[in-house]
């Protein structure tokens, strides 16, 4: 009998759906990430931490492609990221949802027209067809009343919402998240966190969450990576978090400064 490897562009569910391999990304003299080595498994809910600047943002940029690394190997949905063109770039980005820190929706367009932008570029939808997609994901996240408004018209829980009603409504494999919370009280975080798995649950596939918010992490991760020093620093289930006496862990996961970063604080007030 003939064995056949996996299809190209179609995830083998026995591997790790995202996979970044000795990943290095500078900006200029900043070193952002050094040979990264991360798994994102296929379904559930995994959770990047880190303190800012760490490069959790970055490292879901070089997801997408919108970064290219300067070495290593971006792997997601059965692709090698970073050697696709940006035709195929498009088609790989239809079925990768993203949520952007600050929404970025479109000002001078309704709720309607920010969630309909992608299925206008991607699909052949008609504008009937558009609308109750936009309608179908509105009314999953509880604020299908705020169709026809603006976005300068809602609050800012109500941006947080038609800004993921966006990322979900061509059904996509994977969503990532970025700082999801960012801007928003304990109360509306708290919001999130169900949301986000209430959509995990509804839709499956697999979601990606990058955060710094302690308190979401813990209510929304299946798995967890904590990035210091460009790297992945500890890898594994919360339960491995919650128990860990790694002093970096339970220094972020406690919200306390160490004597290093003091150290650097007080560097940078003298120079």
């Amino acid at each position: 009998m003939i064995r056949c490897g996996p299809v190209a562009g179609i995830p083998d569910p026995s591997q790790p759906l995202i996979a970044l391999r000795n990943v290095s990304k500078s900006f200029g003299d900043v070193h952002v990430l050094r040979e990264l080595n991360l798994d994102v498994p296929s379904g559930g809910t995994t959770v990047i931490l880190g303190p800012s600047g760490a490069g959790k943002s970055v490292t879901l940029k070089l997801i997408i492609g919108l970064l290219q690394p300067d070495a290593g190997s971006v792997m997601a949905l059965g692709e090698r990221i970073d050697q696709l063109q940006e035709q195929q770039l498009v088609d790989i980005r239809r079925r990768i949802g993203f949520l952007f820190q600050q929404g970025a929706l479109f000002d001078s367009m309704s709720v309607l027209e920010n969630i309909a932008f992608p299925l206008r570029e991607h699909s052949d939808m008609d504008a009937g067809a558009r609308r109750a997609a936009a309608l179908d994901v509105l009314h999953l996240l509880g604020i299908e009343s705020c169709i026809d408004r603006l976005p300068g018209e809602l609050s800012g829980g109500q941006r947080k919402r038609v800004a993921l009603a966006r990322a979900i409504v061509q059904r996509p494999e994977c969503i990532l998240y970025d700082e999801p919370t960012t801007g928003l009280d304990p109360i509306r975080s708290d919001v999130v966190a169900h949301l986000l798995n209430q959509l995990q649950e509804r839709l499956g596939g697999t979601s990606l969450v990058v955060t710094h918010d302690i308190p979401l992490a813990f209510k929304v991760a299946d798995h967890m990576v904590l990035l210091r020093d460009g790297k992945a620093w500890l890898s594994g289930s919360p339960d491995i978090f919650q128990n860990s006496t790694d002093p970096v862990v339970r220094n972020f996961l406690d919200g306390t400064a160490s004597a290093e970063d003091l150290l650097a604080m007080e560097s940078e007030h003298a120079a």
